[in-house]
């Protein structure tokens, strides 16, 4: 079935976009803004709403398929693509990709997505917020065209089985660690609170403190809500390189004596930290990183470290893999650009010996959300992100949803 149009609309994301650099260097909140310049290209405030771009192909029977392109909270940081703005970037839909689809069979996912992930303008490839809408887009053409779901057709192209189980849902809290939590408890989330641990004097403490504080916190406030001695939920904190910067991006053993005292601290819960440390190079941090991660294991302290900063494409994952950089890595999905990119990164991850979390941003759509449950549904990560936004509840809403109903209807279909 031929692909005969292609049509762009405006969107909103499910979160902001936020300068990193500017926040690392001490932007201080007011109210939910923050008051000061930006610091990274194409910002014109600190904070500012996020956009993206809903891309719809329809099909020559009058079916439309849609993806939706949106970029993380944090473009433009961490050797990332810039920031993007719906008005720049539709154009460039409607030039270069459009010609390109128009008169095309929707009937391979893979060979589609390959083809616009090829696809160059003045030598650089297209912004990953565009590659990661338009191939949603076309998986969900392909599903359309050849009657399949989304999950089986990535399943019967990469040679991977789906699963007739959930995947563990990680929530996250943003700022709102201590609330967001009970929200967590209350609806049984498997891996929590992500707990935006960004800034070492207001959330890590200038010796750790602080954190080690709130994960006795987050300990006891599990014990106290929970309704069964069987819900262990996973405490996974993501710290963006903060304990590095207390104890030193090159003192091994200094971090992993706070992170074993971390892991005391949490139990009788399993810990995850997710980026420890960020060196602001790529090479460094993989070698940072996997350094910490042999030290800890060295010394038989059972804290998964989690890649994120600097492991943003399909290459840099297999790197960072390779290597052992990490016992698991996050495949922050918009990063990577085409969503057949995601679903290569966790067949490999698995391959290799590496835990695979399919992560992605709060400042995604429900849309780009519901194709990422299909992707894991076939490839199968440890984890899949509760998004988009900060507020639990939509979030996982929509994940668990949407993964709920493609399970419900393979068990129907197969009978």
């Amino acid at each position: 079935m031929k692909i005969v149009d292609v049509v762009c609309s405006k969107g909103r994301t499910g979160f902001y976009f936020d300068d990193q650099r500017a926040i690392k260097k001490g932007a201080v909140s007011d109210g939910f803004a923050y008051v000061g310049e930006p610091v990274t290209d194409g910002f014109t405030s600190i904070r500012q709403a996020g956009e993206a771009i809903s891309v719809m192909l329809v099909l020559e029977d009058g079916q439309v398929a849609y993806g939706d392109c949106a970029a993380v909270q944090y473009s433009g940081a961490g050797g990332r693509d810039p920031l993007f703005l719906a008005e720049d970037f539709i154009p460039v839909i409607e030039k270069y990709i459009k010609p390109e689809l128009v008169g095309k069979e929707a009937d391979s996912f893979k060979g589609l997505s390959e083809m616009v992930e090829a696809i160059e303008v003045d030598g650089k490839r297209l912004h990953t917020a565009i590659r990661y809408g338009v191939t949603q887009a076309i998986l969900d053409a392909v599903a359309k065209s050849t009657k399949r779901l989304m999950c089986d057709v990535v399943a019967d192209e990469y040679g991977c089985t789906v699963t007739d189980k959930p995947i563990d849902i990680f929530t996250q809290s943003g700022d709102s660690r201590y609330d967001n939590v009970d929200k967590m408890i209350i609806k049984g989330a498997q891996v929590m609170p992500h707990a935006l641990i960004n800034n070492v004097k207001t959330k890590l403490g200038e010796h750790g403190e602080l954190l080690e504080e709130y994960v006795k916190w987050l300990r006891d406030r599990v014990l106290k809500l929970r309704k069964s001695e069987d819900y262990m939920p996973v405490f996974h904190i993501d710290v963006y390189g903060t304990i590095g910067a207390v104890f030193g991006n090159d003192n091994y053993k200094g971090m992993a004596d706070y992170i074993a005292k971390l892991e005391e601290v949490a139990k009788p819960f399993h810990l995850r930290i997710e980026g420890p440390m960020d060196v602001e190079d790529r090479e460094k941090q993989m070698l940072a990183l996997k350094a910490l991660t042999k030290e800890l294991d060295d010394r038989h302290i059972n804290v998964e470290l989690v890649a994120d900063e600097w492991c943003n494409t399909l290459e840099d994952i297999k790197y960072f893999a390779d290597n052992k950089a990490g016992h698991m890595i996050q495949i922050k999905t918009p990063d990577l650009g085409g969503i057949n990119n995601t679903v290569e990164a966790v067949l490999y991850c698995k391959k290799v010996g590496i835990g695979a979390y399919q992560g992605g941003t709060c400042n995604e759509t429900d849309r780009s959300a519901q194709v990422c449950v299909s992707c894991a549904l076939a490839t199968q990560p440890i984890q899949i992100l509760a998004k988009p936004g900060m507020g639990v509840d939509e979030g996982y809403m929509i994940v668990y949803n949407e993964m709920q109903r493609v399970l419900a209807l393979r068990k129907a279909l197969k009978k």
